[in-house]
């Protein structure tokens, strides 16, 4: 079956960023290494650039759309810190406050049993000392051993179920001297319900989603046809998402067990890190509203915190000249890191093959959605898609 490629801007007259990405992401179809993508920039404010590309279901000939729905998977992080820092904002939760006086049944210890402390910003900031399933090196890890849930499986377990789990595991390090990836914002999204009151969905809506009009974003979707199929990068071709299949980011890590159906279950416990779906143009309006300040949701000094390294000079894994702010990295060194992008840029992405960054400086939003893991989140593209959007800025100068 023939890729096809659909630009939305067609009849506006052609410009830098018009000439780079299509090439880009044409290529990228071509290569077979995505199955569609919605691409979307923003530049001070004003909507520069908007494109769906390739098929949303490639099998039933569905192509994408800029409203077709993505499971998020780690994009929903950012989502569930602003949930947070609403919270903050209005004095219900502190950064820096013990959670245990908010959700006193979640008590993990480090191995030698010994008792400690986790504030809300050790969690947002993923220094908290918590770690993935999909991190372990095969099916016999302590947390694979505990039962606990990536959030992205069909455990058929409850949020407290999955908590009380991963409290028996013992902490990987003293909370607030190391980094690791984690299932902190889970932990986060149990925090958020209990300070509500209301179940994590209803508290995400009133907090977040309702306020800045994202509608098609939540934990739930009620009509199939509008989510795109996933796919996972294989030769000659990426393959469909199985139910149940274990696809692994990392070599060496046992990798995540993908549930697809996972959306449309109302019964599956809602993971705060990786268990919601919504839209690109959504997900932009959040990534703009927090770029532009002013937010009536939360005050300019809290976003100001989720931009400033947290970490005190960690190093993430991986990842040079990066550290990490409250719900997404930020960038410390551009020379280190080998990117154009300008420091303090915030960025992230999302197993189901997800990218996007925020260049304050530059005045730039840019989300990419995509239906391929892991091309999508850490592949090629992403870098190519970067560089050829700041090509594209330096000619409009």
């Amino acid at each position: 079956m023939t890729t096809t490629i659909s630009s939305i801007q067609a009849d506006v007259p052609s410009t830098p960023f018009s000439r780079h990405i299509p090439k880009v992401v044409q290529q990228t179809l071509d290569e077979q290494r995505l199955v569609g993508t919605v691409v979307l920039v923003a530049h001070r404010g004003e909507l520069i650039y908007q494109q769906a590309a390739g098929w949303a279901d490639r099998e039933l000939a569905c192509p994408m759309t800029l409203n077709t729905i993505f499971r998020l998977a780690s994009v929903s992080k950012p989502i569930i810190a602003v949930a947070t820092l609403v919270l903050v904002a209005q004095g219900r939760l502190s950064l820096d406050g013990n959670i245990s006086h908010w959700l006193p049944e979640f008590q993990p210890r480090l191995a030698d049993g010994t008792e400690v402390q986790i504030s809300v910003r050790q969690l947002l900031s993923h220094t908290a000392g918590l770690g993935y399933r999909f991190f372990e090196t095969d099916g016999h890890g302590l947390y694979a051993q505990a039962g606990v849930s990536d959030g992205m499986d069909a455990s058929g377990i409850t949020l407290d179920e999955n908590l009380r789990r991963l409290a028996s595991v013992p902490l990987l390090y003293q909370p607030g001297t190391a980094w690791g990836y984690s299932l902190a914002i889970d932990v986060l999204g149990a925090l958020i319900a209990r300070v509500h009151g209301t179940p994590l969905a209803q508290a995400v809506h009133q907090l977040v989603t309702a306020p800045l009009g994202m509608a098609d974003t939540g934990f739930v979707v009620d009509d199939p046809r509008r989510v795109a199929t996933a796919y996972v990068n294989d030769t000659p071709q990426p393959h469909r998402l199985h139910e149940g299949e274990t696809v692994s980011p990392f070599e060496g890590a046992v990798g995540i067990t993908y549930s697809p159906a996972r959306i449309f279950d109302a019964e599956a416990f809602p993971s705060g890190g990786a268990g919601m779906a919504g839209t690109a143009l959504n997900f932009l309006h959040l990534l703009e509203t927090l770029r532009q300040g002013g937010c009536a949701l939360v005050p300019d000094a809290l976003i100001g915190e989720m931009g400033r390294d947290q970490t005190g000079g960690l190093e993430l894994p991986n990842a040079p000249g990066f550290g990490f702010g409250l719900g997404f990295s930020v960038l410390r060194d551009p020379c280190l890191a080998g990117s154009p992008e300008s420091p303090g840029t915030w960025r992230w992405g999302g197993a189901y093959g997800h990218a996007w960054f925020v260049d304050g400086v530059r005045g730039l939003s840019v989300v990419a959605f995509t239906n391929t893991l892991y091309e999508g989140m850490s592949g090629r593209f992403v870098t190519e898609l970067r560089d050829a959007v700041y090509q594209a800025l330096e000619e409009t100068k």
